[in-house]
């Protein structure tokens, strides 16, 4: 049954981010992953390629900042890390109807990941605001980790 569940939101995912690409008004950044893979190794940039790489992903135009955050908080990209990535956005303060909407389908179908959530919230509420961060100008920063989170804070989000 939860695999079910889990398909759906998967679904619902591939559906919504066509839409919410169509619609948002973001400049995308240019940059594939051959790029990225090129900066040097010890680059954000590099682990955001090689992120990609291993997923066998590009870069999604106009929402290049989500795989950005996964790469800073190690999520996966599997249905409840996806949903777990969201929580801790918006404990950050980021808020839109897309987040939202993850939000609200993502505890009701998948309500068992309830505490992962809330974990997940409470670091994006401690961590540096990054909402509002162009995730553009990082690639060539060496360890872009310790601009959103404290040592503290890396360690938790290791832990969940």
């Amino acid at each position: 049954m939860r695999k079910q569940r889990k398909h759906l939101i998967n679904l619902l995912f591939e559906k919504t981010r066509v839409l919410y690409c169509k619609f948002k008004k973001k400049t995308p950044w240019g940059i594939s992953t051959k790029e990225l893979l090129s900066m040097p190794s010890s680059s954000y940039g590099y682990q955001l390629g090689t992120f990609l790489h291993e997923r066998g992903f590009q870069l999604i135009p106009k929402v290049e900042r989500h795989d950005a955050y996964h790469v800073l908080t190690g999520f996966n990209t599997n249905v409840e890390d996806e949903i777990v990535l969201q929580y801790l956005c918006f404990g950050n303060g980021k808020r839109s109807p897309y987040l939202l909407g993850v939000l609200l389908l993502g505890t009701l179908i998948l309500s068992e990941y309830l505490a992962y959530y809330r974990e997940s919230f409470i670091i994006g509420k401690n961590a540096n605001p990054s909402h509002h961060f162009d995730f553009k100008t990082i690639p060539h920063i060496l360890s872009s980790e310790a601009l959103f989170f404290s040592e503290k804070q890396l360690i938790l989000l290791h832990q969940i």
